[in-house]
C-alpha cells in the first residue's frame, strides 16, 4: 500500500484517494468559486476513490466523511490557509539538481541543528538561505531542521504538527523548503529533517475521523497504532512519508522524534520496516541516506545493524554525554541530572557513551540501560552536543549555557564534543554562546488551549524546582520573538572570540583523523577530580581540559601544539593550562 496514488503528485494529481475504511460515504469537496461535492467510490481495503479530469495544482479540495464538514486531506502536502481549511494540491517531485548531489554521510560529520521559524527575524526558509554560508564558514556537514510539517498557529516548535505531509505555510510552504533543500545541497550541505511520528498536536488534528490511526497512549496523547487492526496502512501511512521527505524533497536524512513512544508489538517493529524500506531506498536514489533516531532507552539494538539482530537504523542522539557535560560544567544535579555531576561519569561518557548501561538510575527509580560492545560499536552512530533545542528549550526561561557560563568553559564543554569520538552536532546560535534564550513558544488560537498550555508548563516547571515567575508565557508573542537569534552579535566581543574557537575545533577535526576514529575501545580519559582537569586520548593527541577556576598542570608530553590559548606552558613532559582552557597537542 504504499505506492497508493494520492491526487497531489505529478501527473496523476487528478486521481484522488483517501483511506476511510469505516465510513459509509467519503465525498470530495472541490473549492473554488463553484464549490461542489463529487462521490467517491469505494475500493479495496477502505480505500475511496474519485477522477476529476480538470482538477491540477492549484486545486482546493477536501473530504467529506458520512455528509459531515468538510476535512483536509490526511496526505495533504499544502494547507496554504491552515490545519482546519481546505488542502490543495502541488506539484512536489525531485529537483534536476538531485542528479548531482552524491550526498553525505554520517561519519566524520558535524550536524547544525536549526529551527527555521527563530534562525532569522524573518523565520522563513528564504531567510535562512540568506544565512547558510555562516553554516558553512563554520564547517558543518549536514543542517538539522526542526520539524516543518504543518501546525495550528502562526508559531511554535513543530512538535505540534497534525499534517505530516503538508509543509507549514508559516515558513513558505512546500515549494520554499524544497529550495532550501537546494541551497544547502549547491553549498555542500547534507539536509537532516526532524519528523515526528509518536503523537499529533492537540488542535488540527482529524486523523481518528479518517480510520484505525490510534491504538492506546503515551505520554504526549493517543499513539499510532502500529500493531493493531488495520496498522498496515497505519504503517504504509509513516513510510510513505518517510519517502516523501527522502525523494520528493531531497532530504538527505530523517531524525526520528521520541522513538521510544512508539508502541509496537509486532515481530518487526515499525523501526526496523523504516530502515530497511529507507535501505532499499537509498539503493535506487544511489545517494547515501541515514536515519537518527531520539530514544532515552539507552539499546544499542537501535543502531546495531539488522544484520547483527538490531534494529538498523544509523545513529542515535546521546542525551547521556550532555548531561554529564551539562552537570559537569554547572554544577546542577537536580531531576534527571541527578546521577551526573562528578567528573568521573564525565570521563566515563566520553568513551562509553551510555553512562546508564544495565545500571541503576536514580531519576527513573530503577535500572536502566544496556552495554554498548565498544569493541564492534563505532562511535559516530552516537550524537553528541553540548547543548540542544529539547534541553535549552525545557529550561524554565530557555536560558542557554553562555547566560551562565564563562566563554572559556563554553570552549572546553565544545572541545570536548568535537575531539569525541562521537558525532558533534551544534544548537544554532552555541557556536558564538548567543545570549537569546530559546524558550517554549506556541501560537494556538483557542483561548481554552493556551490556558492548558501555560498551566500545563508552569504545573511541569514546579515539579523542576522553578517558580512560576520565572516561566514566560509560552502563548505570548513576545515569547516567540525573544527567542529569535541576534546576528550582529557574532561580529561582537566576546561573541567572536568563541566563534573562532568553534571554527578552529571543527578545522581541526577536519584535518586529523584521530579525531574522526570512530573506534571507541581505544579511547582513554584520564581526569584528577580535585584540581578538575581531563585528558581524552585519541591516537597520538590528547586533549587537555581545565575546567578549574586555577592555573593546572597536567601530566602530557607535548611534541607539537595543535591548539592552545595564550599563557600555556609546555614542559618536557608537562603541560601547564591557565584556568578554564584546553590545548590539543601531539605527543609523539
Amino acid at each position: 500500500m504504499r505506492d497508493r496514488p494520492v491526487g497531489h503528485i505529478g501527473p496523476v494529481a487528478h486521481e484522488f484517494a483517501v483511506w476511510a475504511p469505516d465510513r459509509t460515504s467519503v465525498g470530495l469537496v472541490l473549492g473554488g468559486p463553484d464549490r461542489r461535492t463529487e462521490p467517491m467510490t469505494a475500493g479495496t481495503d477502505g480505500w475511496w476513490h474519485a477522477s476529476v479530469p480538470e482538477a491540477g495544482p492549484g486545486t482546493d479540495y477536501a473530504f467529506s466523511l458520512d455528509g459531515g464538514d468538510p476535512l483536509p486531506d490526511p496526505r495533504s502536502r499544502w494547507q496554504p490557509h491552515g490545519v482546519h481549511a481546505a488542502s490543495r494540491l502541488v506539484e512536489v517531485e525531485p529537483s534536476p539538481a538531485d542528479a548531482a548531489w552524491t550526498g553525505r554521510s554520517l561519519p566524520g560529520a558535524v550536524i547544525y541543528e536549526m529551527h527555521v521559524g527563530t534562525f532569522t527575524p524573518e523565520g522563513t526558509f528564504a531567510s535562512a538561505e540568506e544565512r547558510l554560508d555562516h553554516l558553512v564558514e563554520l564547517g558543518v556537514d549536514f543542517v538539522e531542521v526542526l520539524p516543518v510539517n504543518a501546525f495550528d498557529g502562526t508559531r511554535g516548535w513543530g512538535y505540534d504538527g497534525v499534517l505530516w505531509y503538508a509543509v507549514t505555510e508559516n515558513y513558505g510552504g512546500p515549494a520554499a523548503f524544497r529550495r532550501f533543500v537546494d541551497a544547502c545541497h549547491a553549498r555542500g550541505l547534507g539536509v537532516v529533517l526532524d519528523v515526528v511520528y509518536n503523537h499529533l498536536g492537540p488542535s488540527g488534528a482529524y486523523l481518528d475521523r479518517f480510520g484505525p490511526y490510534f491504538l492506546g497512549e503515551n505520554v504526549w496523547g493517543p499513539s499510532l497504532n502500529l500493531d493493531g487492526p488495520g496498522s498496515d496502512t497505519v504503517r504504509a501511512y509513516i513510510l510513505d512519508n518517510v519517502t516523501m521527505w527522502l525523494r520528493d524533497y531531497g532530504v538527505d536524512a530523517l531524525r526520528l522524534d521520541a522513538v521510544h513512544a512508539l508502541r509496537d508489538a509486532r515481530a518487526t517493529h515499525l523501526l526496523e520496516e523504516m530502515a530497511d524500506h529507507v535501505a532499499s531506498l537509498s539503493a535506487h536514489l544511489r545517494r547515501p541516506l541515514t536515519l537518527i533516531a531520539e530514544s532515552d532507552l539507552n539499546d544499542p539494538r537501535l543502531i546495531t545493524s539488522r544484520e547483527a539482530g538490531g534494529y538498523g537504523l544509523d545513529a542515535q542522539w546521546c542525551d547521556d554525554v550532555h548531561h554529564a557535560l551539562h552537570s559537569t560544567l554547572t554544577g546542577e544535579t537536580q531531576g534527571y541530572y541527578v546521577d551526573f555531576g562528578d567528573l568521573a561519569t564525565l570521563a566515563e561518557v566520553l568513551h562509553h557513551p551510555f553512562h546508564h548501561a544495565g545500571t541503576w538510575s536514580t531519576f527513573r527509580g530503577r535500572v536502566h540501560g544496556r552495554p554498548v560492545d565498544l569493541l564492534r560499536t563505532p562511535g559516530h552512530r552516537f550524537l553528541a552536543y553540548l547543548q540542544d533545542h529539547d534541553q535549552v528549550g525545557n529550561r524554565a526561561g530557555g536560558d542557554r549555557l553562555s547566560a551562565t557560563l564563562s566563554p572559556g568553559l563554553l570552549g572546553c564543554g565544545a572541545a570536548l564534543v568535537f575531539c569525541s569520538p562521537y558525532t558533534p552536532m551544534l544548537f544554532m546560535g552555541e557556536e558564538w554562546g548567543a545570549r537569546t534564550p530559546w524558550a517554549f513558544f506556541v501560537g494556538f488560537s483557542d483561548p481554552e488551549l493556551q490556558v492548558a498550555v501555560r498551566e500545563g508548563r508552569t504545573k511541569e516547571f514546579a515539579e523542576h524546582g522553578w517558580g512560576a515567575e520565572e516561566v514566560p508565557d509560552p502563548t505570548a508573542e513576545a515569547t516567540f520573538e525573544a527567542s529569535k537569534l541576534d546576528w550582529s552579535e557574532p561580529s561582537r566581543e566576546p561573541h567572536a572570540a568563541l566563534l573562532g574557537v568553534y571554527r578552529e575545533l571543527i578545522a581541526l577535526r577536519r584535518a586529523h583523523p584521530e579525531l574522526t576514529d570512530p573506534h571507541l575501545a581505544p579511547v582513554r580519559v584520564d581526569h584528577d577530580a580535585q584540581a578538575r582537569t581531563l585528558v581524552v586520548h585519541r591516537g597520538t593527541l590528547r586533549l587537555a581540559v581545565n575546567l578549574g577556576g586555577s592555573p593546572a598542570t597536567l601530566p602530557v608530553a607535548a611534541r607539537e601544539v595543535l591548539s592552545a590559548p595564550s599563557g600555556v606552558d609546555v614542559a618536557d613532559a608537562s603541560l601547564t593550562l591557565p584556568a578554564e582552557a584546553f590545548a590539543l597537542v601531539r605527543v609523539r
